[in-house]
Order: C-alpha cells, then sequence, then structure tokens
C-alpha cells in the first residue's frame, strides 16, 4: 500500500508559467483524494498521468478562487469521459450553490451524484474514515473560514512470517489473531506466541495540509508529529507585514510551526508570483527547520 502526494499547483493567486494554483493528489491505501482544485487542475492532472476518474473525494480549505475555480470544469470533465461513481466534496458553505448554478446555467447534467459536506472553518472533527484511512479538518486562520486537512492511515495488523507459520504446522485459524497480535491457543491448549510468527505491524503514516493562513499556534495540537506537513509560505521576511495584513505565512513562520509541531518533514508552497525563484524560501526556512524543501508543480513525496 502506498502513501503518496502530487503537487499539481504549488503557486499562490496570481498563476505563472511555472506554478498553477493550489491543488494536491493524494493516494492513500488505494483511497482517491484530491485538495484543492484551483484554475487548471484537470490540465495538470492530465500532466501528471493521475486517473482523475479514480478520485472519490474533494477537499476545498476555502472559497478564495485560487483554490477552486477548477472545480467545475473537473466536474465536466468527469462527466464528459463516462463517470457514473459518486463524488464527495468537502468545502465551505456556499461552495454546493455555486457549483450547482454553474452547471444548471451552462445546461449541465452530470451522470453522477456529487454530495457536498459542508465545512465552517472553525472546527476539529472527522470527516471520513473505513478500514484504511481517516480524514479530518481542523480550522485555520485566514481572511475567510479556512480548513486544513489532516489524512491518517488506519493501524496496520502484523505481518505473517510465512515460512516460519508454514512449518509450524499450526492451524490457519491462528492468523487472525496473530495479525491482531494476539496469541493462539490450539485445541490441544498449547499456546503460541504471535511474536514468533508475525512482524511489527508498520507504524501509521500521517499528513497534513495547511491552507492560506497567518502564523497561529492554535494548530499545533492538530499537526503533533505528523511524518509530513504541507504549509503555505507564501511570503519572506522582507515581507512580513504584507504577510500579518493578508494573513498568510512566511517560509520562516511555517518553519517555526514545523518545528514546535515535531514534524518529520516540511514541504513549503503557495509562493507567491512576486518570487522568481525559492531560494530565499529554502535558506530562511532552514535557519529554524533543516527538513524541509520548496515544492514545485508536479513534484511526488511519499509520506
Amino acid at each position: 500500500m502506498s502513501f503518496s502526494v502530487t503537487i499539481l499547483g504549488s503557486g499562490a493567486a496570481l498563476p505563472t508559467a511555472q506554478r498553477n494554483p493550489t491543488s494536491q493528489y493524494i493516494e492513500c491505501n488505494n483511497r482517491h483524494i484530491l485538495i484543492d482544485c484551483g484554475e487548471g487542475t484537470q490540465m495538470q492532472i492530465r500532466k501528471a498521468g493521475v486517473k482523475l476518474q479514480k478520485i472519490t473525494h474533494i477537499l476545498i480549505s476555502h472559497l478564495h478562487g485560487d483554490h477552486f475555480f477548477g472545480l467545475v470544469g473537473l466536474l465536466s470533465s468527469m462527466h464528459l469521459l463516462g463517470r457514473n461513481q459518486g463524488l464527495t466534496i468537502y468545502g465551505p458553505e456556499g461552495l454546493e450553490q455555486i457549483i450547482r448554478l454553474q452547471l444548471e446555467i451552462g445546461g449541465s447534467k452530470l451522470d453522477f451524484n456529487l454530495d457536498f459536506i459542508p465545512l465552517f472553518g472553525n472546527e476539529n472533527k472527522l470527516l471520513f474514515e473505513d478500514k484504511m484511512i481517516e480524514i479530518h479538518t481542523f480550522p485555520l486562520k485566514h481572511k475567510i473560514p479556512t480548513n486544513g486537512f489532516l489524512i491518517k492511515e488506519k493501524q496496520k495488523e502484523r505481518s505473517i512470517i510465512g515460512e516460519v507459520f508454514k512449518a509450524s504446522g499450526i492451524s490457519l485459524m491462528a492468523i487472525p489473531f496473530f495479525r491482531k497480535g494476539q496469541n493462539y491457543v490450539d485445541v490441544l491448549g498449547v499456546e503460541h506466541f504471535f511474536e514468533e510468527y508475525t512482524f511489527p505491524a508498520k507504524f501509521p503514516k500521517t499528513y497534513a495540509f495547511c491552507s492560506d493562513t497567518k502564523y497561529t499556534e492554535t494548530i499545533l495540537p492538530y499537526l503533533a508529529n505528523v511524518d509530513l506537513l504541507y504549509h503555505e509560505a507564501t511570503f519572506t521576511e522582507k515581507e512580513i507585514a504584507r504577510a500579518k495584513s493578508t494573513m498568510h505565512s512566511t517560509a520562516k513562520q511555517a518553519a517555526q510551526i514545523a518545528q514546535k509541531a515535531g514534524v518529520k518533514k516540511l514541504l513549503l508552497g503557495h509562493l507567491s508570483a512576486r518570487f522568481e525563484n525559492d531560494k530565499v524560501h529554502l535558506s530562511e526556512a532552514k535557519t529554524i527547520f533543516s527538513n524541509v524543501v520548496v515544492v514545485n508543480d508536479f513534484d511526488v513525496y511519499q509520506v
């Protein structure tokens, strides 16, 4: 099972030739999730080789256009390609009205169901779970209600050591016990210890996405010890006054959040179009947190 993040857009509000507006594709244990959908996302999906019809959940952080203007086009393309599987869209109040009105005025009728789940940008809650993953939302601090997202693997079971188990002659009925870390008592009353027949389960991985937000330590509990954190870094320290007035973050501030939350690796994105390169962002962040990269469109990261 894989857990990967594909960067479809790494820029801020104004697209550039190098950076599309925000969007990310997450594959976690064969679950396919899109986070944000800036203008042009469907083209980025094609260029990245992502199979758009596999996407079953779309998470929209907030209703600034660079985070959702590509959504109606993506839905239309899914329809034209014959989609008939329902799609769940989590986003701020008003998103459903916007999308359905665009479709209605354009005379478009989708052949698949859209299930909109409203988010309010002020709560930490579980949005979705199955036997493999969980998706949570948490509040960010921006000009309008804005949601962060946390994607977590469920605790995995232990792995059977095939050669050892086969040689033991123990009944196959023992396998579910061993996978759960439980001993098995056979029909003769003999206890078999799970440690002898299994490898330890891999520790579940976590990915956190912090869309547009000013520096705020209120998010630290939601980010504690995550394996991979994406945090917006629209500005450098030279523009810290502008970051404050627009309720965005600098690269150094994002690094401070990563350091205080104890995350393992930090991804910086949402760079303003005013920057020709990411050298200053990276150098400023590294003064605080060493395991950091500035993302580019089409980068892929393993969680």
